[in-house]
């Protein structure tokens, strides 16, 4: 087996929580009948939560298996909610520092401007699957038709313009609800978490951002950083990251044996 063959970790059993959760409601329901209200109802919402909470959870492999790390001595940086103004500069930085990333493209902006994303092609930089539209407020809460759409459409536009099928797939916020599987098995798609994050895609200081990150800048770590972010700081953000992995010795690549 290769390297990238162990990274792809495509759903196998995409429905394999819905008969824990018939269990579940099925023993309160038992429970409830046994030892009355007061005990029904916390228990309840508590077996509510043990299937809510894990759609908040980025790295949580409750819904769908997740790749929150990667073998070998680089480190993988990710770039979401592209393409945008900032595509160009960014992949002109990237190039300086001889660093490598992917770019977790919205389908729609992908479509509006293919020739940002050619261009990353390109360079020799990945690209994956981040949904169609970035639902943000509501990507949580998607049926399993609006969600097979959001990926299956960004999925097709990225396949139109490249002539190559993504096999890297992030949810939006990073968040994973129970229809996302059933999509990610049908497009052979592997779900990317990560394990150093700065909130730089909300209104942030550059130093606070990189000061989040920098303790976990480590091999094998998976770095997630945005483009096109209404404060304006995405290049000082991404360069002082560049730098903090200069300063350690470490290199941005792309995962074993995917370049």
């Amino acid at each position: 087996m290769t390297a990238a063959e162990t990274l792809y970790r495509v759903p196998v059993h995409p429905w394999r929580w819905l008969p824990w959760l018939l269990v579940s409601q099925l023993l309160v329901a038992l429970l409830w009948w046994q030892l009355g209200r007061a005990w029904g109802v916390p228990l309840l919402l508590a077996s509510h939560a043990l299937f809510v909470v894990p759609v908040f959870l980025p790295n949580s492999r409750f819904y769908a298996p997740v790749l929150s790390r990667v073998p070998g001595p680089g480190v993988w940086l990710t770039i979401d909610d592209g393409p945008s103004d900032d595509t160009l500069a960014v992949l002109d930085l990237l190039d300086r520092h001889e660093a490598k990333a992917t770019f977790f493209m919205v389908g729609q902006q992908a479509a509006a401007r293919p020739e940002l994303v050619h261009e990353i092609v390109r360079r020799g930089h990945g690209l994956g699957n981040h949904s169609h539209s970035h639902p943000q407020a509501r990507f949580w809460a998607l049926g399993p038709a609006r969600m097979a759409a959001e990926i299956g459409t960004c999925q097709q536009a990225l396949t139109a313009i490249t002539g190559t099928v993504p096999r890297w797939y992030r949810s939006v916020v990073g968040m994973t609800n129970p229809f996302v599987a059933v999509a990610l098995k049908r497009h052979r798609l592997t779900r990317v978490g990560w394990s150093a994050r700065g909130f730089d895609g909300v209104g942030c200081s550059p130093e606070a951002v990189i000061a989040r990150i920098t303790p976990h800048l480590e091999p094998g770590a998976i770095v997630l950083l945005h483009e096109g972010a209404a404060h304006g700081h995405t290049l000082t953000i991404i360069e002082g990251v560049l730098r903090q992995l200069q300063a350690r010795g470490l290199q941005a690549r792309l995962p074993p044996g995917t370049a």
